[in-house]
């Protein structure tokens, strides 16, 4: 059956579809094949003439041979046949439910680097005509006593152009060191290596460039590396591909991830919290998979900072040319002397929030291509008081959908989970936020946080709702904390109390007053709003094809690289929602 409304048209499979019975006739009956491709491709060619259907679904310069060719894609499901049943993937007993953490001896985490030569390069979008490059100079160093290095006895220079190995622009940064400190006798103390901060401005949309980073006066200049700029903001441009990925660390399971994500060759990256799981060591090296399990007495929640070296090695082959875009999750927070936290997040990593009107990284905005993205803040004031509110808001204002049709949100813990891991930990902050979200019509969000993978229907509030946004956990990189299993529902006595939710700002957990868990915290059954989940690592694919369709694909680490563990297209639906407009 063809369904088609005035701003898009999809088609969708279902039991005796006549479009598939038109198309089977035209495969088994050579002589009447070529009469029922030419009313199939009329068919299709009038679909294209109402609504412009992306190249993605159809191909409209071949015959219609290759129509027929295409049909796999007509077979994925999309929001608009949903909401689907609930669906839960047994865990596959085969696999194991983690790995351990690369030691520092790993090829690809060790330090090739001699005396200032840069590594550790990071790039992040700016604005669209601007991209950030971030680099480590210098050894860090951990022990009782360290001294800091000196941040200006090396300068931050790139070079860059359109052609290999000629270089057209020059442009210097900052640099800083950030320092891990504890006041308490027998911990180790850390000062960073020197980290550089240089924004390349003046960049054309869609283009390839080449660049080097380093220190010319000292002869400590990076290789070449390269990287392609965003389409211009637009509502027929986008990325080809985006990835995502949340709860990384660094373990062998995270080499799976990350090995499966070169392979999709994405051009942006989203990372949605959790990064290198250093607060998982105490300060000697020592590591667990469960910190409060295995050290339970420290004075203070350590961390083994030279992990966050570690990493930014492990990541380099990508993030050096991919821009990757950050959000703090909670082992980011990394406390240390004076109540400070968060130093190595807010040190290593150039964000877009200045840019974008934030006054800081913990929350901020960007555009690529026709997608506007929200990165969120849950561990930073949320209320509906705060100054992260009022951004968002004045933010949100600014959408223009006729120019970014698509409007991404991205925050660490998830709003929608039907996991013990973490449940209803953040009502306090959907309750803040969820109706100005709402309101302005977000499409998808998508959190890390739990260890497994959930894709929500359509919800709002807790309610089905079609003009809801579409929520996705994606919190299964790999991390050493293991894969989480257990979901609330699975049998009685696994519902947490309300008292023991929460987050640092309060509990705001209740029972409901309807629905199918009234008078209850949580469902006796996989929730009606939980469409698919399943206990696996893996990472998340966007393919945005047009201004109302985005393709969404979750990849699993057991499978061969190109299998699909989940797949939906998403639809926006602004003739039907008024939430969704299109300006």
């Amino acid at each position: 059956m063809v369904v088609m409304s005035t701003k898009y048209c999809i088609l969708e499979d279902t039991s005796g579809d006549e479009y598939a019975k038109l198309i089977g006739t035209a495969r088994a009956s050579p002589k009447s094949r070529g009469h029922y491709l030419n009313l199939a491709a009329l068919l299709i060619v009038l679909m294209l003439l109402s609504c412009g259907v992306h190249k993605h679904f159809f191909s409209t310069g071949a015959g219609p041979d290759e129509l027929i060719q295409r049909r796999p894609d007509m077979e994925i499901p999309s929001t608009v046949q949903g909401p689907f049943a609930p669906k839960t993937v047994p865990f596959d007993d085969t696999l194991t439910l983690g790995s351990e953490d690369l030691n520092e001896s790993n090829p690809r985490v060790v330090r090739t680097a001699n005396g200032m030569e840069p590594e550790q390069i990071f790039l992040a979008l700016s604005t669209p005509d601007a991209m950030w490059v971030s680099w480590v100079t210098g050894d860090s160093q951990i022990g009782q006593n360290v001294e800091a290095l000196d941040p200006s006895s090396v300068a931050s220079v790139v070079v860059y152009g359109t052609e290999t190995n000629r270089y057209t622009d020059s442009v210097n940064g900052t640099s800083e060191i950030y320092n891990q400190l504890y006041p308490f006798e027998g911990l180790d103390n850390y000062t960073s290596g020197i980290i550089h901060h240089v924004r390349m401005t003046g960049l054309a949309p869609d283009t390839l460039y080449f660049y080097r980073v380093g220190d010319p006066y000292l002869g400590s200049m990076s290789d070449e590396h390269s990287f392609t700029t965003m389409p211009a903001p637009g509502p027929a441009n986008f990325p080809t591909r985006i990835g995502v990925i949340g709860d990384i660390g660094l373990t062998y399971n995270s080499t799976s991830t990350f090995d499966h994500l070169v392979q999709n060759r994405p051009d942006l990256v989203l990372m949605v919290g959790d990064l290198t799981y250093a607060d998982l060591y105490v300060t000697n090296g020592t590591g667990s998979s469960s910190y409060s399990q295995t050290f339970p007495d420290t004075p203070i929640h350590e961390t083994y900072q030279p992990r966050w070296d570690l990493w930014g090695r492990f990541m380099e082959p990508l993030t050096s040319s991919v821009p990757f875009m950050v959000i703090e999750g909670n082992h980011e927070k990394e406390p240390q002397a004076d109540n400070r936290t968060f130093a190595s997040y807010q040190a290593r990593f150039a964000v877009p929030f200045k840019e974008s009107g934030s006054p800081n990284s913990f929350y901020y905005s960007f555009d690529a291509g026709g997608i506007h993205f929200l990165m969120l803040g849950a561990y930073t004031d949320y209320s509906q008081i705060s100054g992260q509110y009022t951004w968002l808001e004045q933010d949100l204002a600014k959408v223009n959908r006729s120019v970014t049709p698509w409007l991404i949100a991205t925050w660490h813990p998830p709003w929608y989970n039907s996991y013990i891991a973490h449940y209803r930990e953040v009502e306090c902050m959907r309750m803040s936020m969820e109706e100005l979200l709402y309101q302005n019509g977000v499409d998808l969000v998508l959190n890390g946080h739990i260890h497994a993978y959930e894709r929500m229907n359509r919800v709002y509030n807790y309610t089905l709702d079609n003009c809801g946004p579409v929520h996705i956990t994606i919190g299964d990189g790999g991390n050493h904390e293991k894969i989480a299993l257990k979901h609330a529902d699975d049998e009685p006595g696994l519902c947490p109390e309300i008292s023991s939710t929460g987050d640092e700002f309060g509990t705001c957990g209740f029972n409901f007053d309807s629905g199918p868990a009234a008078g209850r915290f949580c469902w006796e059954s996989q929730p009606e709003w939980s469409a698919y989940r399943e206990a696996s690592f893996g990472h998340g694919i966007i393919e945005v094809i047009n201004s109302s369709h985005l393709l969404w694909t979750w990849h699993r680490n057991q499978d061969l690289f190109s299998s699909v563990g989940d797949q939906l297209y998403i639809v926006r639906e602004p003739a039907n929602c008024l939430n969704q407009p299109f300006d």
